[in-house]
């Protein structure tokens, strides 16, 4: 099995989104900033997590096609790309594409 340590990228999202959400109140349930904590702790994950975290990457990836807001951006923020940094970013979804595949079934 993989190291189940986030990386220091996801951690950087994650600190992104949780700043970002707070500043535009939106993007955060609280499922996302628990989880977006345990990245900027870089606490260790389990099977679960990472489960949990890929199939949200899966659903989501359609929010980058947002009609409101921007995503990537400071200044008007899409709530999608919000969650999406809390989910640890593309460095997260990434990241648990790799990790998922060494977990057993």
């Amino acid at each position: 099995m993989s190291d189940m340590r986030p990386m220091a990228e996801m951690a950087t999202s994650a600190k992104r989104g949780l700043r970002l959400g707070e500043k535009f109140g939106r993007g955060g349930t609280e499922v996302r900033v628990r989880r977006a904590q345990q990245l900027v702790e870089r606490r260790e994950l389990d099977a679960a997590d990472v489960k949990s975290m890929h199939s949200y990457f899966a659903r989501h990836e359609v929010d980058k096609d947002t009609k409101t807001h921007s995503w990537d951006s400071d200044t008007d923020p899409s709530a999608g790309f919000i969650a999406w940094l809390l989910w640890g970013g593309d460095a997260g979804k990434a990241w648990v594409h790799r990790v998922v595949k060494s977990l057993p079934s």
